[in-house]
C-alpha cells in the first residue's frame, strides 16, 4: 500500500461538465485570470487566444504548432509564462490558439500535469493536489 498526502483539497461543482479549476497567467507586472478545464488526455495547456492578449503578448510571436484532434487540427502558440493553479506556481510553456473562435481552456499533460501530484473523489467533487516533488 501506498501512502500520498496533498497539501491542498478543492471541491469543484460536479454539475458542470468536466472539472473546473481557477487559473492566473503571469507575464511580468501583467496577469489573466480565467478557468480552465483538467484534461488528461490533452498533450499541452491551450487557452483561448484572449488570455494571452491580456498579458499583452504577440500570440503569433510564440512557437507555432499544429494540435490534431480526434475531429479537426488547429494551429497554436507557446510563451513560457508563470501559471498559477490553485496554490501551484509553476513556470511553464502554454499555447493559445491562433483562432478567436476557439473558446476552451484546457490544461494538459505537458506544462502542468507532468508537474502535480493529482488525486480525484469525483463522486464527492473533490481535486487533491501538490506539487510534484513536495510530501
Amino acid at each position: 500500500m501506498e501512502n500520498i498526502e496533498f497539501a491542498e483539497s478543492y471541491e469543484y461543482d460536479t454539475r458542470l461538465v468536466g472539472i473546473t479549476v481557477p487559473v492566473i497567467l503571469f507575464d511580468g507586472e501583467r496577469n489573466s485570470a480565467f478557468k480552465a478545464k483538467i484534461d488528461t488526455g490533452a498533450s499541452f495547456c491551450i487557452f483561448e487566444r484572449k488570455n494571452g492578449e491580456r498579458l499583452g503578448l504577440e500570440i503569433e510571436r510564440g512557437e507555432e504548432i499544429t494540435i490534431s484532434t480526434a475531429t479537426d487540427s488547429f494551429t497554436a502558440y507557446g510563451h513560457e509564462l508563470t501559471m498559477l493553479v490553485l496554490s501551484i506556481e509553476t513556470y511553464t510553456k502554454v499555447y493559445f490558439a491562433k483562432e478567436e473562435s476557439f473558446t476552451r481552456n484546457v490544461l494538459g499533460r505537458q506544462g502542468w500535469l507532468d508537474r502535480v501530484k493529482l488525486g480525484l473523489i469525483d463522486y464527492e467533487g473533490k481535486l487533491l493536489l501538490n506539487a510534484y516533488g513536495e510530501k
